[in-house]
């Protein structure tokens, strides 16, 4: 089996070390040529070693893991994040598609992000996951402005949420609508999305829909009613559905 050159960042020698443990006994394929107390001394070690993965704290003092990124221009390596928990950043992970682990990590999931980053590594398919969740970083104000990593059956695409009218369910996939572009066909199902988004602007309406609530233009009144969208698509909104659509209209438009 082929190593994978692996280097870990944290100020906590007793969370470095215990990584390293667990890497060691789960992970036979990584190979730790370096580990790190602060990002000065990762720069220098990613620069000496080139790495294809990094394990990266997020919260150091001097420059924090986003500070090490920010400065790498060419970063030819994936990273699994480790963290303390905090919602919004939690939400940026799962937007931009990168791996990250909750401390005290757990094997289990360990083992699934370097089996993830393992293939990636392989199918050279990191992209512009970093990128994005710079930028998602930068725009919590706003979620509208946050990006997305759309997976689909190439790798995956990069999206605004603002961009994005509605997501209709395609049996064990999803079909994303937007203003200005094609539609991208998602390789996973409607309601990992309705999960992802709820928090950021989006509703489920029906079971076949979930909606932006900044591309409603009018709600059509019936048994559930229906939606008209700012594309000119009218979406039925389902009668289980009704009361939750207006209460969250309500709350999106504070009215």
């Amino acid at each position: 089996m082929e190593k994978i050159i692996t280097i870990l960042v944290d100020d906590e020698p007793r969370g470095l070390s215990s990584l390293k443990k667990l890497l060691e006994y789960n992970c036979p394929q990584v190979q730790i040529v370096a580990t790190c107390e602060s990002a000065a001394d990762a720069i220098i070690q990613i620069n000496l070693h080139k790495p294809q993965l990094l394990f990266l704290d997020i919260s150091m003092p001097q420059k924090s893991g986003f500070d090490l990124l920010s400065e790498m221009g060419n970063r030819g390596f994936e990273v699994i994040f480790v963290t303390a928990h905090n919602d919004f950043m939690l939400q940026a992970f799962r937007f931009s598609a990168v791996d990250y682990l909750l401390k005290p990590v757990d094997d289990s999931l360990l083992v699934e992000a370097v089996m993830r980053a393992t293939q990636r590594i392989a199918d050279k398919t990191s992209g512009n996951s970093i990128e994005t969740l710079l930028h998602n970083l930068q725009s919590r104000e706003n979620g509208q402005k946050l990006k997305i990593c759309i997976p689909s059956l190439k790798g995956f695409q990069v999206v605004k949420l603002s961009d994005i009218i509605y997501c209709e369910a395609s049996s064990n996939y999803t079909n994303f609508h937007f203003t200005d572009r094609p539609i991208i066909c998602a390789s996973k199902p409607i309601h990992e999305f309705e999960t992802l988004l709820e928090d950021a602007g989006f509703v489920r309406i029906h079971k076949s829909f979930v909606i932006n609530l900044e591309h409603v233009k009018e709600y059509l009144r019936g048994e559930g009613g229906s939606v008209l969208l700012t594309n000119g698509h009218e979406v039925e909104v389902s009668r289980r559905k009704k009361e939750y659509f207006i209460n969250r209209m309500k709350d999106f438009y504070k009215y």
